[in-house]
C-alpha cells in the first residue's frame, strides 16, 4: 500500500454555527454540513487494534465542531482552512481533504448548498 492509500473519513458532521459574509448570516445561526478525509499510515493501528496508534476520530470530531462553532468566518474557504489545521495538530495525520457545506445558502436560487473542499497535508 502506498503512503496516503489509508484514510478515515467522518462524513455529514452537522453543527449549527454563524458564517458568512451578510449581517444576517452572523446574527443568526445556520446549518453546516461538514466531511473529513484524514490520510494516515493505518496500518500500524490495524496490526495492533490499539487507538493509540492511529487517529482517534472522536477527538478529531470534537476540535471539529469547537472550530465550527466558537469561531466565525466570513468565508467558507477560512472555516475549512481552520478546519483542516485543527485536524492535523494531529501527528498521526499526513492530510486532510475538507468539505464544507451551507445548507441554506443566501443566494435567490433553489440549490440544495454550497460547498468548499480543499486538501492540507503536513508536507
Amino acid at each position: 500500500m502506498k503512503p496516503g492509500d489509508d484514510r478515515i473519513e467522518v462524513l455529514g458532521l452537522r453543527v449549527i454555527a454563524r458564517h458568512g459574509v451578510l449581517p444576517e448570516e452572523r446574527e443568526r445561526a445556520q446549518p453546516f454540513e461538514i466531511d473529513l478525509e484524514i490520510e494516515a499510515d493505518l496500518s500500524d493501528a490495524a496490526r495492533h487494534d490499539d487507538l493509540s496508534r492511529t487517529v482517534d476520530y472522536g477527538a478529531v470530531v470534537e476540535r471539529v465542531t469547537e472550530v465550527a462553532t466558537t469561531k466565525s468566518f466570513e468565508l467558507l474557504e477560512a472555516l475549512a482552512d481552520a478546519i483542516a489545521a485543527s485536524v492535523l495538530t494531529d501527528s498521526r495525520a499526513d492530510a486532510v481533504t475538507v468539505r464544507v457545506r451551507k445548507l441554506r445558502p443566501p443566494v435567490a436560487a433553489d440549490v440544495a448548498c454550497v460547498a468548499v473542499t480543499l486538501r492540507r497535508s503536513l508536507a
